[in-house]
């Protein structure tokens, strides 16, 4: 009886764990996923060599589930009177405020020695990443441009694969970066838009409010200012008809998207912002199918 007991206590402390790290909920991993690959199949000049995209790929899930938990952490004391949050380990009780920063030391501590196997550059510019990672979470309280930095933070990955590569950080690296961070900007507002009433009422800051009722056009622009940056990779680099229509057939999810949230209902909205996941990869498939075809430069 008392193994029975510690066995369920373990595994109820595993589960809220993985509850608060998101390990159970895989679309943030995708939204960093997919752009680090455009960014390494690029660099690469086709296909990464295999232990930078390991390093890259454990990168992205350390990092994201870090973020996870960073971003509870800060939002410990709101996620309460939320709907969508209230349940959450930290805000019910379930995880202490010590053991979250525990789990995000260790999780960081993870990512960082994957680093450690790549080069000087790369490992110097995984600090602006931690950075990045630990602010994010907070700007909600003191801008209504939290998602720029989570643009920047997501988006981080891009110039280190070039580092990692030893490719240089040419206009290219910061047209994918921009292209990245505008593209977070108009799919985070999605997911802000399922929060906006609670928000509000709480004094969160968020895009969903400060664009108000242009959001749905903001969001819009933002998405067609994104694929424009990724036209201009394109152009720049010789890529061909595959690349194109990755971006034909992302601009076709984006439009998709605009459609679901056309009422600006939140389950909606938060449709919207699952099926970012779709627009990511079939721009990275176009790229690959570029890349492995011979169409590119």
């Amino acid at each position: 009886m008392h193994q029975q007991t510690a066995y369920h206590c373990l595994r109820d402390r595993l589960d809220a764990y993985v509850q608060l790290s998101r390990v159970n909920k895989p679309i943030g991993i995708y939204l960093l996923l997919w752009p680090t690959f455009w960014a390494l199949w690029i660099a690469a000049d086709g296909v990464p060599p295999l232990d930078i995209l390991l390093i890259f790929s454990a990168g992205v899930f350390l990092t994201r589930a870090a973020g996870c938990v960073i971003n509870d952490f800060a939002d410990r004391k709101v996620d309460g009177h939320v709907k969508r949050t209230a349940a959450r380990p930290l805000p019910s009780g379930r995880v202490s405020n010590r053991e979250a920063l525990y789990l995000f030391a260790v999780l960081m501590l993870l990512a960082f020695m994957l680093v450690l196997y790549t080069n000087t550059t790369t490992v110097l510019m995984s600090f602006g990443g931690l950075l990045l990672a630990c602010c994010y979470p907070f700007m909600k309280r003191y801008t209504h441009l939290p998602q720029l930095v989570l643009g920047a933070a997501f988006s981080w990955a891009i110039p280190m694969a070039f580092t990692a590569l030893e490719a240089d950080l040419v206009p290219n690296a910061w047209l994918l970066f921009l292209a990245n961070v505008l593209w977070t900007v108009a799919y985070d507002t999605y997911y802000a838009m399922v929060d906006r009433d609670d928000d509000l009422k709480i004094g969160v800051k968020s895009t969903a409010i400060l664009f108000g009722d242009a959001d749905r056009l903001i969001i819009g622009l933002l998405q067609a200012l994104s694929l424009l940056c990724l036209c201009l990779v394109g152009r720049n680099l010789g890529l061909g008809g595959w690349y194109f229509a990755g971006l034909a057939a992302a601009a076709g999810f984006f439009v998709y998207q605009a459609w679901l949230a056309r009422e600006r209902m939140r389950d909606a909205c938060f449709r919207a912002f699952l099926n970012n996941h779709y627009a990511g990869l079939v721009i990275f498939l176009g790229l690959a199918a570029d890349y492995l075809l011979g169409t590119g430069a």
